[in-house]
């Protein structure tokens, strides 16, 4: 134990001794660590922000749709109210949209109508800041109550006290539909998926009842898709088999794939999925230049085997055996490579907070944090060390087979 602190206190002597060389050396150790740190922390920060909001938005939902478009097979309002009871669902929607425009005393606006039913507002999982949905008895009613988010409310009328005002909204240019609002949402921040996909119109939901009363179309007489959303404890799969069996058992078309379904944590599984290969694939191609770094080292270690014939040939004249001076080398290597690791990991970390900071303030919807993983820390430590050990042996085997006499005599 005595003799390999020596070897690591002269291997850190001489690391000492050349530190504008040593520093150099480093340099494609530090720039490999730290990429690999920034990319791996920024992607998984970024991935972790996307999925946080994907969830939000859409954790638990099940779509369901028709595959074939024949009249017996088309769903009616009833069933839909009969798959509601069925086991681990917690609501389910069928949702219709019609495009449409208003003009209030601030301006005229595009308008993306939304027709769902009490349950759909389920889905939503809004947080109101003035009055509330509209009920069952509502929408039966064919009451045109609305809901639309405070951003929305800013835009019509300059104000979220709104509620009880009404608005004239006509669809397709061919129908109107006074509406009144009744509930106004909470808008969040604005996001990375918002700011994707961004849509300049007002959104303004609806009873289904108040826009067949307004165009004549009964839109729950044939519904050709829904939505179910799950219980937090349910199993996915088990809710969409027993989706699927109660609607061929109900028209008479067992294992014909007449309905099929779209599970979104199925969806948000293969997203991240993805989303970490790409990650992975940009942190192997920034590992690159660690092999480079190391190639480096083994050159710098070469260039100091030569340098240091003498002291080595004095050494194993005085005894010191083969493994001594093989250990001291690599220590030497494997020092240079653990030091540039380090330095590595600091710029890595720091890094990605400064980029994501960066992105926050650029854009405040791209704000993230970066999540800097403990193992992938560990894991460039051991590998920066690893590469000055793989890269350090040719050098020190080189310096280990001198033989005293030929060291001594090239200088």
């Amino acid at each position: 134990m005595t003799q390999l602190a020596e070897y690591i206190k002269m291997a850190l002597k001489n690391i000492w001794a050349n530190k504008a060389r040593t520093l150099l050396t480093m340099l494609g150790i530090i720039i490999g660590i730290s990429s690999v740190i920034l990319i791996v922390s920024v992607g998984n920060g970024a991935i972790g922000a996307i999925s946080d909001e994907l969830n939000g938005i859409g954790k638990g939902q099940i779509y369901f749709y028709l595959m074939d478009y024949q009249d017996k097979y088309y769903i009616s309002k009833e069933e839909l109210i009969e798959i509601r009871e069925l086991e681990g669902i917690k609501a389910v929607a069928a949702q219709w949209y019609f495009e449409g425009n208003t003009q209030t005393k601030k301006d005229e606006f595009d308008v993306s109508l939304v027709g769902t039913n009490v349950d759909g507002l389920e889905f939503l999982d809004a947080e109101y800041v003035k009055g509330g949905p509209y009920t069952e008895k509502d929408a039966e009613a064919g009451k045109a109550y609305c809901i639309i988010s405070e951003k929305d409310a800013l835009k019509l009328f300059g104000s979220t006290n709104v509620i009880g005002m009404e608005f004239t909204v006509t669809i397709w240019d061919d129908y109107e539909m006074e509406v009144m609002v009744t509930g106004v949402t909470k808008s969040e921040e604005s996001s990375v998926i918002e700011e994707l996909y961004a849509d300049p119109s007002v959104q303004v939901i609806v009873p289904p009842e108040a826009i067949s009363a307004a165009t004549g179309y009964d839109l729950q007489e044939d519904i050709a898709d829904f939505y179910v959303l799950k219980e937090d404890d349910a199993e996915g799969m088990a809710v969409c088999e027993a989706v699927i069996d109660y609607l061929e058992a109900k028209h008479h078309c067992k294992d014909e794939q007449v309905y099929n379904y779209q599970s979104f944590d199925d969806q948000m599984a293969m997203i991240n999925s993805v989303m970490s290969m790409i990650t992975f694939f940009v942190a192997f191609v920034a590992s690159i230049s660690l092999v480079v770094g190391g190639i480096g080292v083994m050159n710098i270690m070469l260039v100091s085997v030569t340098e240091r014939t003498r002291e080595i040939g004095i050494r194993k004249a005085l005894g010191a055996k083969t493994g001594s001076i093989t250990i001291q080398f690599l220590a030497e290597s494997a020092f240079i490579t653990l030091i540039g690791g380090i330095i590595g990991i600091i710029l890595g970390v720091a890094g990605a907070f400064v980029l994501s900071g960066l992105a926050g303030m650029l854009n405040p919807a791209m704000k993230f944090t970066p999540k800097v993983s403990v193992s992938t820390v560990l894991l460039a430590a051991t590998f920066s060390s690893f590469v000055g050990i793989f890269f350090g042996i040719y050098p020190a085997r080189k310096a280990a087979k001198l033989s005293p006499i030929e060291a001594l005599r090239r200088n």
